[in-house]
């Protein structure tokens, strides 16, 4: 896939004592972002699918409309609040799911014989002759709109980078001391995976799994803006921009609000990653 770097890492023993500031600073803007999402009943002034004609566009520092209106005289703000629960949640879930898959398929074929390891990643590979985002597209397509085809469609994609970190650093392990004292204890390969080699992947997963929620983020909402993730009316980032485009040269103000929103999201949890990446002292390289 072109859109997804491949990351060769390396985990080093040693730790660096505290995150970096940058990374503090955005692990505090996710978490207003986080906290401002989920009081939006107490925070959103209106309700976010309902809105009045004869207020339509209406201006940023409208009396009752900080952030204006759309088209349908819907309130800017209270659809960024409440849109904000499904842009995270999109975001969100693809990663996890990913990250499960990608990670159990990558102890298979680190822990496995050369066939076993050969059979899983090769097929893997199949889907790196795709564009992501184009392979998300196709598929997003095929299964037909909405969340929860969008968020298969996420998850098919980013589990094979995942399954390629998790491999190599069970394959990286696999001559260390203790892994030959475990074999030498008579115990099961699915017990050394989760007992030993798990805890020492975990770190590296985390960092590459962090920067990728920014990622599917932006993804979810390119989704939505096409009309193949969630639809309106819902008040998701995606789809507000798709409702705002057609004002581009005379509101251009009001696009830029959702915009804006997934560009901080998106840059907050890439700057996390990285953050984490130094204090877990985990190096990505692109290959």
């Amino acid at each position: 896939m072109t859109a997804i770097a491949l990351p060769a890492v390396r985990t080093k023993r040693r730790r660096s004592r505290r995150l970096p500031v940058s990374a503090r600073i955005a692990a505090g803007v996710i978490g207003l972002v986080v906290v401002a999402v989920l009081l939006a009943p107490v925070l959103a002034p209106h309700n976010p699918t309902q809105g009045q004609l004869g207020e339509r566009l209406a201006g940023i520092g409208t009396a009752g409309h900080l952030l204006g209106t759309d088209g349908q005289g819907r309130d800017i703000l209270s659809r960024l609040l409440y849109g904000g629960r499904l842009s995270l949640l999109s975001g969100l879930i693809p990663v996890l799911v990913a990250a499960v898959i990608g990670t159990l398929l990558g102890l298979l074929a680190g822990l496995g014989n050369r066939f076993t390891n050969g059979a899983v990643m090769r097929t893997l590979d199949v889907f790196y002759a795709f564009p992501a985002v184009l392979l998300a597209i196709a598929i997003a397509a095929a299964l037909g709109s909405g969340a929860s085809n969008a968020i298969v469609a996420l998850s098919v994609i980013l589990i094979p980078p995942i399954a390629r970190i998790a491999e190599t650093e069970t394959a990286r392990l696999r001559g260390a001391d203790f892994m030959e004292a475990a074999r030498a204890s008579g115990a099961r390969t699915s017990s050394i995976a989760i007992r030993q080699v798990l805890p020492n992947i975990a770190p590296a997963i985390v960092v590459y799994c962090t920067a990728l929620i920014g990622l599917c983020i932006v993804y979810s909402a390119g989704l939505s803006y096409l009309g193949l993730g969630i639809a309106p009316p819902a008040p998701e980032w995606g789809v507000m921009i798709s409702d705002l485009q057609q004002y581009t040269f005379t509101k251009p103000e009001l696009l830029l609000m959702p915009a804006l929103a997934i560009l901080v999201a998106s840059v907050a949890f890439n700057v996390l990653g990285d953050g984490l990446g130094s204090y877990f002292n985990v190096r990505q390289e692109v290959r």
